[in-house]
């Protein structure tokens, strides 16, 4: 029998083979590398919980980025973006000042223009972030001029965005708002969690640095439809000789619970335990513990990782209810005030963790959380 590569792709942040529930995003982006500069949707904040696309999205937007012949900057927020983006905007320059030397004759740079061809192979101590972008925008720019083509810009992409960094963030922001307010070919995609990024977006004693963010285009990822659920998981196998059984197709949809992670796991695992060439009900049924399993792993235990003791409590609590649970039940278990609930309510929301299905009750936001959270010694141990 030939080996059948699995169509589903269940690792974070790799590129599904169907991206749903997105295409308004996406549109958006396209729509503003078109319209110009000044076009509010060149400088996006993406945030959701963990496992509901946002590096997915990031990808789909250098594409778009690609597609227009724009030069694509791709980074993560760790210690050091600023010198890692101002270096690849450097050999950018570099690269397209040789190649323009050879195509492209009666450039006409301005006087201080920080790139050139001696430098090309050290390094640039003096050289700004703020000073590589221009430079290298002022180049393309050029040549966009002397071949009478569309105006070619860059579009930075920076995942896992976090108050950590923030100096480094503040930094970066000013550089964008200098080269926005210029008019340059610029646009900026920014990915993050809720609690990474909300420090960020509030002001500081009435005064926030990082104003280019409050203003950004905001898009806050959530789930995707059950409409949506079943295309991703049934048109990855309409090229291929394999199906689903209507009734598994159902029962994989609703496990998935609109959750785009979920909708990968269970369409890989399901794709494993396939009989022939049928993904069956008892297919669906046996992958189940596996996809479950494998959620925990990868989103549910980094998404606890930074809780403290007392958000652990609270989830523990919320956990030993089937649906959503009365704040002021919490309370009562814990012994505390609603004061004390509050805070706390405030902190798991902000991380993404819980949200308030309706007045005074709260509810797990993410898949199979309260399943895991039950399953853990410290929630075991908690009201033993």
């Amino acid at each position: 029998m030939n080996f059948v590569r699995n169509p589903y792709r269940a690792t974070l942040g790799a590129n599904p083979p169907m991206l749903v529930g997105r295409e308004n995003e996406i549109e958006d982006c396209d729509r503003a590398l078109r319209n110009g500069p000044g076009t509010h949707e060149r400088i996006s904040l993406v945030s959701g919980p963990r496992g509901v696309g946002k590096t997915v999205l990031l990808n789909k937007f250098e594409e778009v980025g690609r597609s227009h012949s724009w030069w694509v900057i791709s980074e993560t927020a760790s210690h050091g973006f600023i010198e890692r983006i101002r270096d690849a905007a450097y050999q950018i320059a570099v690269e397209q000042l040789r190649s323009s030397r050879t195509r492209i004759r009666g450039i006409s740079l301005p006087h201080g223009f920080g790139v050139t061809l001696e430098d090309a192979e050290k390094h640039s101590p003096q050289l700004t972030l703020r000073k590589a972008l221009t430079d290298l925008l002022t180049l393309q720019s050029e040549i966009d001029r002397h071949l009478g083509q569309e105006p070619v810009g860059v579009f930075i992409t920076l995942d896992e965005l976090h108050h950590s960094q923030r100096d480094e963030v503040i930094e970066f922001g000013t550089t964008i708002q200098h080269l926005v307010r210029e008019d340059r070919e610029i646009a900026v995609a920014m990915a993050g969690i809720p609690s990474a990024v909300k420090p960020l977006l509030a002001s500081d004693a009435g005064s926030n640095p990082v104003t280019f963010l409050r203003r950004a285009n905001m898009i806050e990822l959530g789930l995707v439809s059950e409409d949506e659920s079943r295309r991703a998981l049934e048109e990855p196998l309409l090229d291929l000789d394999f199906s689903w059984e209507p009734a598994a197709l159902d029962q994989a949809v609703k496990a998935c619970a609109g959750y785009p992670f979920m909708i990968q796991l269970v369409g890989q695992e399901a794709f494993l335990c396939r009989e022939g060439n049928r993904i069956t009900a008892s297919s669906v049924a046996r992958s189940l513990p596996v996809a479950r399993r494998k959620l925990g792993q990868l989103v549910h235990e980094p998404a606890l990782a930074d809780l403290s003791e007392k958000d652990r409590q609270f989830l523990a609590v919320m956990a030993r209810n089937d649906g959503p649970t009365r704040t002021s039940d919490i309370a009562d278990l814990l012994g505390v005030g609603a004061s004390y609930v509050s805070v706390y309510r405030a902190r798991l929301i902000e991380a993404g963790i819980i949200a308030t299905p309706s007045y005074g009750y709260v509810d797990f936001e993410l898949a199979y959380l309260r399943e895991y959270i039950r399953n853990q010694e410290w929630s075991k141990e908690e009201f033993a």
